[in-house]
């Protein structure tokens, strides 16, 4: 297939700019993947698809504050900074996205206010700069003065500044290891009351950590889908999760993969007997039709961009024609799409 196959237009006020006032309030279309049919639900009744010994896994990462502003010295020009990911704690040193890249060169200083500035040491990378972030003080200190600088990194799609309530709404309920620089959107619909009603039921909930980085929202740009080459992402499995994950197999009961860095995450470590290993590393997995599954049977997923590397793996979940209809119904039901849009469970 090729990334043209996975383009589609729609009116561009679909795009949801704020999260439903409540986060199981938002709508779940409900795809039955043998039956070829589609239902409509809300997110809140997501437990009914589900009984006592199945297994939802969840992606527990945490988004920091990674977007700064700062100005260029002598010029002033305005210059912001997306922080991808710390190469050198020690020297503090971080892989960066720059806008507009155009204006900055090796050797600019850039100053960010309250004693943080930066300095480009490199532009070498494909995708960015490479920025040596400086601090009197220690990397702790670093750190903290990087989150009371930095603002919610909301997607550029949503043409508008992170508000105090981004900060809260643009985090999953259960998230805990930061290192994200995007949210793992599917999660963001649990409420505390429906993780609580999949508990009561029997459900098994883990928790694995996959930090979201250019990975997940870098454009395809090339036609042919093989030879594009997905960022590397950390990710962490532990060996309770495999144990609980494995017996799940094991009794042949339903794995969800909540959102499609939950389920590259296990793919990216699945033993020769089609089991789930415990994992400590980086993963460039990508997924793309045709491709065989091996660790859920199930999955939920928000509606995503056309021509994205997420939508290419939903389609190789549940088939190209079942997922473009699925589209084609979305946008004739006005579903909300993207980041803070409505879901998707596919069975």
């Amino acid at each position: 297939m090729r990334t043209s196959d996975f383009n589609f237009s729609f009116p561009s006020d679909f795009i949801a700019y704020y999260p439903t006032k409540e986060r199981d309030e938002s709508r779940l279309m409900v795809i039955h993947r043998k039956k070829n049919s589609i239902e409509h639900r809300l997110f809140k009744d997501l437990y009914e698809y589900f009984e006592n010994g199945d297994t939802i896994i969840l992606n527990n990462t945490k988004v920091f504050p990674a977007r700064l502003f700062g100005n260029k010295e002598k010029t002033e020009a305005k210059i912001e900074v997306f922080l991808l990911r710390e190469l050198d704690p020690i020297d503090r040193i971080w892989d960066v996205l720059v806008d507009p890249a155009r204006k900055v060169r090796v050797g600019n200083k850039l100053n960010f206010g309250n004693g943080l500035t930066g300095e480009v040491i490199d532009n070498t990378t494909s995708r960015g700069r490479i920025l040596q972030l400086h601090f009197c003080g220690s990397h702790e200190g670093l750190i903290k003065k990087i989150k009371e600088l930095g603002k919610t990194p909301l997607p550029k799609y949503i043409q508008r500044s992170p508000e105090k309530s981004d900060e809260q709404r643009y985090q999953t309920i259960y998230a805990k290891k930061e290192g994200s620089v995007a949210a793992p959107t599917a999660g963001l619909h649990f409420s505390k009351h429906l993780l609580k009603k999949l508990e009561i039921k029997g459900i098994n909930l883990v928790e694995i950590t996959l930090h979201l980085g250019l990975g997940s929202f870098l454009p395809v740009e090339v036609e042919d889908i093989s030879k594009h080459k997905m960022d590397s992402e950390k990710c962490f499995i532990t060996k309770d999760v495999c144990n609980i994950v494995n017996q799940t197999i094991k009794q042949k009961k339903r794995i969800c993969a909540v959102g499609t860095s939950s389920m590259r995450a296990i793919e990216s470590s699945v033993s020769s007997s089609k089991n789930l290993n415990h994992f400590s590393g980086w993963t460039n997995k990508f997924i793309f039709p045709p491709y065989n599954f091996n660790i859920a049977n199930s999955m939920i997923t928000n509606f995503h961009m056309p021509k994205s590397t997420l939508l290419m793996m939903t389609v190789a979940f549940a088939g190209y024609d079942l997922i473009m209809k699925a589209y084609q119904i979305a946008i004739e039901k006005k579903y909300r799409f993207y980041s803070y849009g409505d879901a998707m469970l596919i069975l």
